[in-house]
């Protein structure tokens, strides 16, 4: 027979777990996760078409994970953004951000039928990537392969990155 204190310290360390992994996910996810905002050129199918009671097109948001790299010479950044062509992005520096927009536009099928299930996000985005190092944008180059588009962005003062040791008093 399982005692009730038991069953309190294996819920306590349960939620507990629970917590911390919601607390890391939002932390970490926080800057990924983008709002989508259909227009007509995202070409959405229409209402009539879809099954999907929880499909929400004016409330799409999607993660557009990314990573940030730092070398001596410059900063990479890669964003995951599945299904889109290269000319669908526009990317600019705003002071110490990198900016990426874009739209991903719907792909319908050939041959006529029904969508159960419709739960990836269409529309324009914008992602904003905060850059640890002041760069040379005008020198910056981007790619877009297999999904994941690349930013290469040259540092104004190459040197290795930075790191700041505080004491504690």
């Amino acid at each position: 027979m399982i005692k009730i204190d038991e069953l309190r310290e294996g819920f306590g360390t349960f939620w507990g777990s629970v917590s911390e992994g919601w607390d890391r996910l939002r932390h970490t996810a926080a800057g990924a996760l983008t709002r989508f905002k259909p227009g007509e050129q995202t070409a959405l199918p229409e209402r009539a078409q879809i099954d999907d009671p929880l499909h929400f097109p004016a409330q799409s948001w999607s993660m557009l994970g990314g990573d940030v790299f730092e070398d001596e010479q410059r900063l990479v950044v890669r964003i995951e953004a599945p299904g889109m062509e290269k000319d669908n992005f526009a990317i600019e520096i705003s002071g110490d951000t990198l900016v990426v927009r874009g739209e991903k536009r719907f792909e319908g099928e050939s041959t006529e039928g029904r969508w159960r299930v419709l739960q990836c996000a269409y529309g324009a985005f914008q992602r904003t990537v905060p850059l640890p190092a002041a760069v040379r944008g005008d020198e910056a180059k981007a790619s877009y392969r297999n999904g994941v588009l690349k930013v290469e962005l040259p540092k104004m003062r190459p040197g290795k990155p930075t790191s700041v040791n505080i004491k504690v008093d």
